[in-house]
């Protein structure tokens, strides 16, 4: 028992290890929610709300009639989503429109479109077809244009740029059937030939989006390890493969719960030979590069879930105001218009942290990387919830498919659709608990960059001595001041309501600081196994995240047309539900019952349970 622990600790050591390599060092570009963990907030970067510029927004709003227009005549989202195809006729029209090359540069005939236009051109989509705002999402967001946009050479950008541009289709794989999260398993290997002028790449590649499909595919394949300080360092780098390529081969196409139209797959490599010339950035380089990608590329899942909840308050809104019960429409119904009043808020708040984050891309003078996963982490999670709340108003035709429902001469409705095509948005591009681990690690690296100089075994004494006295002195003023602080204006003109949640705001912030500060310190290296604690401050941090987002649009809107008070009366309500949910968060690190959880969870998967399961068949 003792050696096959002795194994796992290694392993996962290695696993850590690989993973630490990859993390992006922080940059010298602000974050705003980096900083409201450190008990800092960053005012002027969340206020005034980022707006797209009037020249950008034109731009957006022409193709947008272009886009809804097409889909409109083009895209039977029920026949997609009953014949799991999406016509080839329909994957024409949309190269036609520039669809497979929306944020290629101009210069190589793409559309160029800024962030905040692009995701609204997904989340338009998304609105109508979630399978095809999956494909063209995949394929431009972490398929081969994007690493492309940001590290490829002249070359791969030349060759490659023009294809998209006619409607050739790209995938990105990671994922292998027994890795999932963990990149240091990754077992498809990029063997060098000709002194490393060619790679063989084998292995295979799993839940691959559009690989069953793509032209054009990036894949992670591991190259040998490199040798740092007589220590074994995996090497994982990014080549670009094209399906023409010997060797390359679909095996299996996935079948899904919903996004029946999404082309999914299994691929297998069997010595495929790739040139140097296809690495994306260099050797080595790989996760890291599929880190950077995502970090703007998941900034699609908060805009298609925002889009999805749009959608569904136009239905819920139109039911509510035509179905009768017990006398009278049920949007007359308390239970009934309390779920639909939530629902409406927390759209709003999707919708400014969607535009937020996305405009922050656009600006290019922050770091976005705990904005994207805590877009993502947000809008996913309510998405879902907004999704079931939506089949609970409309009832038995929520839970009908729209093709039942023409079938008896109904509105063909398409709620379960929604649902079905929601429930992989708290998976897909990071899981919510892989958000809430990097969301943590993130938040706690400022003090983890002063503490781990000091436990390690790599710093001499005169670096432990230095090292010590600097954080001495650093948190001889950061603490106290986390309890003796300044109250900031934010720049802008604020109505009562909302300068009351931005106060809270910033008092909440000093105390999410110290606490986790503290845990730290408590805890020490054991708090990366407590992960029910880490997520309560994730979340506490991803509500004050939100809370800023949609008091920030509220007051751009209000400020605009002074005398439509309704979107400040939506961040109030919002915000005082976030309240809520804080303080509930902040009195579960105290009183919990994590211990006994784990405890009952551990006793069940060892099987001390089974007599529970009687009476069913297995």
């Amino acid at each position: 028992m003792d050696l096959l622990k002795g194994k796992d600790n290694a392993e996962k050591a290695k696993s850590l290890e690989v993973a630490e390599e990859a993390r992006e060092e922080s940059g010298k570009l602000p974050s705003f929610v980096g900083d409201l963990f450190m008990g800092r907030v960053r005012w002027e970067l969340a206020f005034p709300f980022p707006e797209q510029s009037e020249a950008d927004k034109k731009i957006g709003d022409e193709f947008l009639l272009r886009l809804e227009s097409f889909l409109k005549k083009n895209v039977d989202a029920d026949a997609v989503d009953r014949t799991g195809e999406i016509p080839e006729s329909v994957m024409k029209g949309l190269a036609e429109l520039g669809c497979f090359a929306l944020k290629i540069p101009k210069e190589y005939g793409g559309r160029g479109l800024s962030q905040v236009n692009y995701n609204r051109a997904i989340a338009m989509v998304a609105s109508h077809c979630g399978s095809t705002a999956v494909m063209l999402s995949a394929h431009q967001s972490i398929g081969v244009p994007q690493p492309l946009k940001i590290f490829g050479t002249p070359g791969q950008k030349n060759k490659y740029f023009p294809l998209f541009v006619k409607g050739a289709v790209s995938a990105f794989a990671l994922t292998e059937p027994g890795v999932g999260s963990d990149p240091a398993k990754m077992n498809t290997i990029a063997t060098p030939l000709n002194n490393g002028d060619f790679y063989l790449i084998n292995g295979e590649k799993l839940w691959c989006t559009n690989g069953t499909i793509a032209d054009v595919i990036v894949v992670m394949a591991k190259t040998p390890s490199l040798v740092v300080h007589g220590k074994e360092k995996p090497q994982i780098t990014a080549f670009i493969v094209e399906k023409s390529m010997p060797g390359f081969e679909v095996v299996h196409r996935c079948q899904f719960m919903g996004l029946k139209g999404m082309q999914n797959g299994l691929l297998r490599f069997n010595d495929v030979k790739v040139p140097k010339e296809n690495i994306i950035w260099g050797l080595g380089k790989g996760l890291k590069l599929a880190l950077v990608t995502l970090n703007t590329g998941r900034l699609t899942v908060p805009a298609a879930c925002a889009a999805m909840a749009k959608k569904s308050l136009v239905i819920v809104r139109d039911w509510a105001n035509t179905r009768v019960q017990w006398g009278a429409t049920i949007g007359h119904h308390e239970a009934v218009t309390s779920k639909i009043s939530l629902m409406t808020a927390t759209t709003f708040a999707m919708d400014s942290v969607t535009w937020f984050t996305s405009a922050l891309v656009d600006r290019g003078n922050a770091d976005i990387r705990l904005e994207a996963a805590m877009a993502k982490l947000f809008c996913t999670e309510a998405a879902w919830k907004i999704a079931d709340d939506t089949v609970q108003v409309r009832g038995g035709r929520g839970y009908e498919t729209a093709d039942s429902l023409k079938a008896r001469g109904e509105e063909p409705i398409p709620v379960e659709r929604f649902m079905r095509d929601s429930r992989i948005n708290l998976i897909i591009e990071g899981t919510s608990e892989i958000m809430r681990l990097f969301i943590a690690r993130e938040a706690m690296d400022p003090h983890l960059k002063r503490i781990l100089p000091l436990i390690s075994g790599r710093s001499g004494f005169a670096l432990k001595v230095s090292k010590f006295l600097e954080a001495f002195a650093h948190y001889g003023i950061w603490v106290p001041s986390q309890w003796l602080y300044v109250k900031h204006g934010v720049g802008v003109k604020l109505g009562p309501r909302l300068q009351k949640h931005i106060r809270t705001v910033e008092k909440t912030s000093h105390r999410l600081a110290r606490d986790l500060f503290f845990a730290m310190a408590i805890h020490q290296q054991g708090l990366e196994k407590r992960q029910q604690l880490l997520a309560r401050f994730v979340n506490i941090g991803t509500d004050l995240f939100a809370m800023t987002a949609t008091c920030s649009r509220a007051a751009q809107l209000v400020n605009q047309n002074p005398d439509d008070t309704t979107p400040e009366e939506l961040a109030d309500l919002f915000c005082r539900e976030a309240v809520l949910r804080i303080q509930k968060e902040f009195r579960s690190q105290k009183q919990n019952d994590d211990k006994m959880i784990y405890k009952v969870g551990r006793n069940m998967l060892e099987g001390k349970y089974k007599w529970l399961e009687e009476g069913i068949v297995r």
